[in-house]
């Protein structure tokens, strides 16, 4: 038998001893098991929600005429910008008449077109940034990397100095 083992009176009392020594250790310093395993929990809950939203989607009329709509704009302005010039090489007079009605329109106006047109692919480029970003996994399920050589630990294993 141990000293500290007489001392506290035993096999069960040490045993005590060490448990609480361990609980009181982790309210100071978090325990990385567990920290770990919620990383893991929380991981596959992520997924699991994830996989729930999309299981029984059919959609509608309704959401393929708004998703349909929704990806109207860029090739409506591309194109747009497209027949501008076909329509500048076409009839060169109506162009030039309607470019000078553009001019009659307040430049408050214009700011407004900016704003709107800006937000519209600022929205879609943030959108797109933000869903760019995947969800690693925990690094407990990493496989761990192959450690660098250390001399010191190598002749430690080997039961010494060589």
């Amino acid at each position: 038998m141990g000293v500290i083992e007489k001392l506290i009176g035993g096999a069960g009392a040490a045993k005590a001893v060490g448990e609480a020594a361990t609980s009181l250790a982790e309210v100071f310093v978090p325990n990385a098991t567990k920290k770990i395993e919620a990383a893991q929990a929380a991981y596959v809950a992520a997924l699991q929600e994830h996989g729930a939203e999309f299981e029984y989607v059919r959609p509608g009329v309704f959401d393929r005429i708004v998703n349909g709509i929704n990806r109207l704009p860029r090739p409506v302005l591309a194109f747009g910008i497209v027949g501008l010039f076909v329509y500048a090489m076409i009839d060169p007079v109506g162009f030039a008449q309607r470019m000078v009605g553009l001019n009659y329109v307040p430049e408050p106006l214009w700011w407004l077109l900016g704003a709107v047109v800006s937000f519209y692919f600022g929205a879609r480029e943030a959108y797109y940034f933000r869903m760019k970003k995947t969800v690693t996994p925990p690094a407990a399920l990493n496989p761990p990397e192959e450690p660098e050589h250390n001399a010191a630990l190598s002749a430690w294993r080997e039961g010494g100095e060589k």
